[in-house]
């Protein structure tokens, strides 16, 4: 499965060290140019200026070739998309609600950090209430009934209850 990331799932996986769940559930990660220039951003937290300068061999960083449609987004956002759309992509990583809605408009199937954490607790390659305990110390913000939700199927998973 091929993945273009934009910025705000790996505002999120860096901070608490998931993104080697990444290589597990994708077989190519890529995002835009736009995406890791803003990820070096002088403005960026330091962790993400230091993982986005030196970026793991299993990221391909790719220049988009068509022109980049806007779509009202922000420029990485909208290259994000673009190349998801250009190479095909299976699906964009994304958490931004505008962002979503668009790449749905335009048939994509986005992914964001919940479902990153959900398919890689559900390939056992971390666990969940404890990604989810750090997540909750950023400024991610979901809704509630939604990780409890995906808590409790993987509570399921494993064979405990609540």
């Amino acid at each position: 499965m091929t993945g273009v990331a934009d910025s705000s799932s790996l505002h999120y996986l860096v901070p608490i060290n998931a993104t080697q769940v990444l290589p597990q559930l994708f077989t190519r990660l890529i995002p835009p140019l736009e995406v890791i220039a803003e990820l070096t951003d002088p403005r960026a937290p330091a962790e993400m200026r230091a993982w986005a300068s030196h970026p793991p061999s299993w990221l391909s960083v790719l220049p988009v070739s068509s022109s980049v449609i806007e779509f009202g987004l922000g420029p990485e956002e909208s290259a994000a998309i673009a190349l998801a759309m250009e190479i095909q992509a299976d699906s964009p990583l994304t958490d931004e609600r505008a962002g979503t809605n668009v790449a749905k408009r335009l048939g994509l199937r986005t992914a964001g950090t919940l479902a990153i954490l959900a398919m890689a607790a559900e390939r056992e390659a971390i666990s969940l209430p404890a990604a989810f305990g750090l997540l909750r110390e950023t400024a991610f913000r979901a809704p509630d009934a939604l990780m409890h939700g995906l808590l409790e199927i993987d509570r399921e998973r494993h064979g405990r209850r609540s």
